[in-house]
């Protein structure tokens, strides 16, 4: 009798055993559809969002990072967004600050950069060129990375993805439509 109560107790330890082996593999094997390729494959460099604005909004973080950016300046400017662009700042004449207002028209470019032509000029009531005063702007204010003033074609090229943002964001200008308050961007984010 010895001998039944020791088979039926191996048995049951057998049976139990067996049940533990059974749910652990249901519980580490992975459920249907999931494949564990699917998990580890490439996710690419970044991930974008498209992002609307307004003129508003722009203004508030165009000038915010010229802040962040050229706090050590010399010369201290803002960019006001209206019809067009506009940028006020000061130029030391002698003993004088002029004031200094110049304003472009936007484009945005088909790599996501933003070009802004040369419009019109004003530094109280002398006639200077135009090509002069972005030369001066180039060589005395502190401008952020990314930002290119080209004086002979009147210009200032903006490399919307060399702007120093947080956590290796890049940024490209879609749409730059200031009449129309109509301005979307596409944000960049990391994902390595």
């Amino acid at each position: 009798m010895k001998n039944k109560w020791k088979i039926g107790f191996l048995l049951l330890v057998g049976i139990n055993l067996l049940f533990a082996i059974v749910v652990v593999t249901l519980l580490m094997s992975p459920s249907e559809g999931m494949n564990s390729s699917n998990l580890k494959g490439p996710m690419g460099e970044y991930v974008t969002f498209h992002v609307k604005s307004n003129k508003n909004d722009l203004n508030k973080l165009i000038n915010h990072y010229i802040k962040e950016e050229a706090a050590d300046s010399p010369i201290a400017y803002r960019v006001i967004l209206g019809q067009e662009v506009e940028l006020y700042g000061t130029l030391p004449f002698f003993s004088e600050e002029l004031n200094l207002k110049l304003t472009f028209e936007p484009k945005a470019q088909k790599n996501g950069d933003l070009v802004l032509k040369q419009k019109s000029m004003s530094i109280g009531s002398l006639d200077i060129p135009i090509s002069t005063v972005l030369k001066f702007i180039s060589d005395n204010y502190k401008i952020p990375k990314g930002v290119d003033i080209r004086p002979n074609d009147k210009l200032i090229y903006v490399n919307m993805q060399q702007l120093k943002l947080k956590s290796d964001i890049r940024i490209k200008a879609n749409k730059f439509d200031l009449k129309n308050d109509d301005i979307v961007f596409s944000i960049l984010v990391p994902v390595k």
